[in-house]
């Protein structure tokens, strides 16, 4: 065992892990699966079969009681009243300046639960957040973290598949459903992912996480790693917090003001409507490197700008990313040059997504 690695958590498929060749890293506090086979592998996997992920590492807050809808309102961007019994929402949590906290799903279990998953790293400060803003509010905040293993199953078979060991129907996109997944019984079925695939997430009891597993993993997804979960998703232009999200920068620069509802008074909304209504004077966007090359997160753009994603894309074969770089900037199409560690790479924005499914 490597020196300081006895501090790191373990998932409940930490065997599994290792019984698969995974070659594990620390991630946010967690020993986790980087890659299996090798990423470019996985990545196509995923892209043109099914994968399976490990995101167990994902934190869960749940939060009940008479006010609970309410409470959300106030403190996630979206306007959380759209929500019904089974829904599934994309939100900001921000702070009074309108810099973000992190970006967050919530689902509604029934009038008074909701279930909102954090990022990993972000976990024990999103708790305290909420735990801080709970004041005056009917609700208890119960931390899920140890709770639940979550499972991503992703690609164009992926759903096939989990439906093949799955009692009753699968939820639709942004939909959830409470089912029997492989004889574990109440497993959260969310029609959500990261990837730009379709699929569905599986919240399940820790306990029953590595018989789930097998038997996905029997039925034809492989295992895929955090490597190609970041490559997938950069090719369709998700956010990963701590590279294109941060506090020191607001939702709107970013790319995220359609889940931003101003007028539900959330912390931060009156920062955020007067961006808006000002402009930025960056944004966010994704480009491809037109010659040789890749860039990295922290690499600066001639003129202004900085890269805060980049990979090679094994779908498109290319250098890709995204970057904060000035308004005049931003229109796809607009050549731009990017220093990578001395090196100049020229590269051109590009619309989102950098990835797009053939029909």
């Amino acid at each position: 065992m490597a020196v300081g690695t006895e501090t790191l958590k373990r998932t409940p498929l930490y065997d599994q892990h290792v019984a698969a060749g995974a070659k594990l890293v620390p991630f946010a506090g967690w020993e986790m699966p980087v890659q299996y086979a090798g990423i470019k592998e996985e990545h196509l996997n995923v892209r043109g079969h099914a994968g399976i992920f490990d995101v167990s590492h994902m934190g869960e807050i749940e939060t009940t009681g008479p006010d609970a809808e309410r409470f959300l309102q106030r403190i996630l961007s979206n306007d959380v009243s759209k929500l019904t019994d089974g829904g599934a929402q994309y939100s900001v949590l921000t702070k009074e300046d309108g810099g973000v906290l992190d970006d967050l799903f919530t689902y509604r279990l029934s009038p008074y639960r909701y279930l909102t998953v954090t990022n990993a790293a972000n976990h024990e400060k999103d708790l305290a957040w909420f735990q801080n803003h709970s004041e005056g509010f009917d609700v208890t905040l119960i931390d899920r973290l140890h709770d639940y293993a979550m499972l991503a199953v992703q690609g164009p078979e992926a759903r096939t598949i989990v439906a093949g060991l799955t009692e009753g129907e699968l939820p639709k996109r942004f939909k959830t459903a409470t089912l029997t997944v492989a004889g574990a019984k109440d497993v959260l079925v969310c029609g959500t992912g990261y990837t730009g695939e379709d699929g569905v997430e599986l919240l399940v009891a820790p306990g029953d996480a590595p018989k789930v597993w097998d038997a996905v993993v029997a039925a034809g997804a492989k295992p895929a790693g955090l490597g190609a979960r970041d490559t997938l998703r950069l090719e369709v232009c998700f956010h990963l917090y701590g590279n294109d999200l941060m506090e020191t920068r607001g939702p709107i620069e970013a790319g995220l003001g359609w889940c931003v509802k101003e007028d539900t008074g959330f912390i931060g909304a009156e920062a955020i409507k007067v961006a808006r209504a000002n402009g930025p004077s960056e944004k966010l966007v994704p480009f491809v490197i037109t010659g040789p090359g890749i860039a990295r997160q922290g690499n600066g753009i001639i003129g202004g700008g900085e890269v805060t994603s980049g990979t090679l894309s094994p779908s498109l074969n290319i250098g890709i990313g995204m970057a904060y770089v000035p308004v005049d900037k931003a229109e796809p199409g607009t050549a731009f040059e990017i220093d990578v560690r001395g090196r100049t790479r020229s590269a051109e924005v590009r619309e989102k997504p950098l990835y797009k499914k053939e029909n």
